[in-house]
């Protein structure tokens, strides 16, 4: 008679197993080890994350938050035109030399600057019959008064920029950019004026 095989069945089951379990045990070794804590996520859920919109979800609330972002950039900008600041000028605002003529114009008294106070008086006294021609007289006087103001200014502001800068470096427009500032009240100019009266660039 054959020799019965006095193998233990378990024993065999779990020499058959023993693979298994190592590799399920490497696995969990490796994700402790990673220090993820967790399963790795399937390639189905990585997609899905992939495709997630990166804009929040209430739409109302992010068009707000953009609406006081672009209105605080806009205040900001407005600040910084007014105060003269470089970057916030307009071109025909920007450059050493319009930034000169600024303060030559504004610390001067012109007599231009008073034309928006002279007009409303001249438009009260047009209503009294007896004064209402003289007051057209009188307003018409002060327009050509102004205007010999501002052209003489512009011959004195370009002389003043050929000592700083140079005769050949004065730049085109200067008479004209600084006879129309003269003729804005003072309050009313922008950039906001720099300087006291009196108190001349050198």
């Amino acid at each position: 008679m054959a020799p019965r095989d006095t193998a233990d069945p378990g024993s065999a089951r779990s020499s058959a197993s023993t693979p298994a379990a190592v590799a399920a045990s490497s696995d969990e070794a490796a994700t402790i080890a990673s220090g993820k804590g967790r399963p790795t996520p399937s390639r189905r859920e990585r997609e899905a994350a992939r495709k997630r919109p990166l804009v929040p979800n209430d739409r109302k609330e992010a068009q707000k938050a953009a609406r006081a972002k672009m209105n605080e950039a806009r205040d900001r900008a407005r600040i910084g035109m007014a105060n003269g600041e470089e970057r916030y000028l307009p071109t025909r605002d920007k450059g050493p030399q319009k930034k000169f003529i600024r303060d030559y114009v504004d610390a001067r008294y012109g007599v231009g600057e008073f034309m928006i106070p002279v007009m409303f008086i001249v438009i009260i006294l047009s209503f009294i019959p007896t004064l209402d021609v003289y007051a057209i007289l009188a307003l018409w006087a002060f327009f050509l008064i102004a205007i010999m103001d501002a052209t003489i200014l512009g011959f004195l502001v370009k002389r003043r920029l050929a000592e700083k800068f140079g005769a050949t470096k004065v730049e085109k427009g200067v008479r004209w950019y600084a006879a129309m500032r003269s003729l804005q009240l003072r309050i009313l100019r922008l950039p906001k004026p720099q300087v006291k009266r009196g108190q001349f660039p050198a």
